[in-house]
């Protein structure tokens, strides 16, 4: 796994050199496109050199792309942009983001689960209504990754930044749990025997969500606290923000709550209580520096990843109506569920639809639902769910991420 994920890195590293000085695209779209046209490329090679072609899945293959993202890097991307995040502005939107999260992540998953489930049946694709649902509850959580790394590039108004920045920060925690509670229903998932599937969900929902706010409010004042009686010292602090991400997201899971969340929430509180974004001092300039450059270096590594791994798809023609269908599905799901709970708030704005709208195509997926997806190996309908995961992340990553800025200057011109 080391070697594959060196190697990982460096072709991140030097494609990165070549978006940088050549296509000057948003990074993660050009290594992403980089990645795919290599997977081309080497695909192509098969019949001719065929120890080479190999050599490039078994790369893919023993990097473990859910173990990878979920167990390891995703810790660091999520504090790494939780660090950054003004909590002042993030309690102005907080109704939004709280909606956005929950509400919105439910509504979507039942949407996404129905539509998909009734144009399966109508391409005769075999997939179950509860695995439909599996679908939705994987896609309908924004993914905080593509979103922060894109909204870099876009220049959109600072409010929509945080909300849009804040639901997807929280929404792909609160998504996790709603897919284990899905599982749980399918019977796949863990359930105890204890009471009734209801409790067992309603219990899971306690420990990984709350559990995992509360546990990670804990984390981010013990940090804080840490790295103040250091701050003479920025190495040392720096070594204690790395021992909270990485002892404290491998702490939630043996303690069975949510670490994405408890990162998001450590994060916000470190940040804003050493007020890194300051970036004066020795160690505010440290911890700033240190935590861009991880932030980069993991970004690039996963949008390569989900180039490279679109060698585990085998080209299917029913698979691949059923994924274009649903970007469809996905997107009309998302203008709904966000639609909805935005119309339970006040807002100031004369055409609050131009905000809807933003945040529909702002809603991007990535690496999250393709781990999630990949996590279902075991099951009947894995190979067509992890397709149409494939499908609609490529088209949000791609398609709505280069367009997201022009949108916004179209509607706000």
């Amino acid at each position: 796994m080391l070697q594959s994920f060196s190697i990982i890195f460096a072709i991140a590293a030097f494609y990165s050199y070549i978006n940088y000085k050549w296509l000057k695209l948003p990074n993660t779209i050009g290594l992403m496109l980089m990645s795919l046209a290599t997977i081309l490329i080497i695909t192509i090679s098969k019949s001719i050199v065929p120890e080479f072609y190999q050599f490039f899945c078994d790369i893919v293959t023993n990097s473990d792309f859910k173990t990878l993202l979920l167990d390891g890097i995703l810790s660091f991307l999520l504090f790494a942009g939780a660090l950054h995040v003004n909590i002042e502005d993030l309690a102005k939107e907080k109704w939004s983001i709280i909606l956005f999260a929950t509400l919105g992540v439910l509504i979507s998953t039942f949407i996404v689960g129905g539509l998909t489930f009734a144009v399966a049946q109508l391409v005769h694709i075999d997939l179950p209504f509860l695995h439909a649902l599996l679908f939705g509850a994987l896609i309908s959580p924004t993914d905080p990754i593509a979103v922060m790394a894109i909204l870099k590039k876009a220049n959109i108004a600072k409010s929509l930044g945080i909300k849009i920045e804040g639901e997807s920060l929280f929404n792909d925690g609160i998504g996790v749990v709603v897919f284990s509670g899905i599982l749980i229903l399918t019977g796949m998932g863990e359930h105890h025997g204890e009471g009734s599937v209801g409790v067992e969900i309603g219990k899971l929902f306690l420990e990984e969500a709350v559990g995992g706010i509360l546990y990670g409010t804990v984390l981010g004042f013990l940090g804080y606290v840490s790295i103040k009686s250091v701050k003479e010292n920025p190495q040392l602090a720096v070594m204690i923000s790395l021992a909270i991400v990485m002892g404290g997201y491998s702490l939630a899971s043996m303690i069975h709550v949510s670490g994405p969340l408890a990162m998001v929430v450590a994060g916000i509180i470190m940040g804003n209580k050493i007020n890194v974004k300051e970036n004066k001092g020795a160690t505010r300039k440290l911890l700033n520096e240190m935590w861009e450059v991880l932030d980069d270096i993991f970004n690039g590594i996963l949008f390569v990843l989900i180039g490279l791994a679109i060698h585990l798809l085998k080209f299917d023609l029913d698979h691949l109506i059923l994924g274009i269908s649903a970007i469809l599905i996905v997107l009309i799901s998302r203008f709904i569920s966000v639609f909805i709970p935005y119309s339970l708030l006040k807002h100031k704005e004369d055409k609050p639809i131009k905000t809807v709208a933003v945040l529909t195509w702002g809603g991007l997926r990535g690496g999250i639902s393709i781990a999630l997806a990949l996590s279902l190996a075991d099951t009947s309908s894995s190979e067509v769910i992890l397709y149409i995961t494939y499908v609609v992340v490529l088209f949000s990553i791609i398609v709505q991420g280069l367009s997201i800025g022009k949108l916004v200057k179209r509607l706000y011109r």
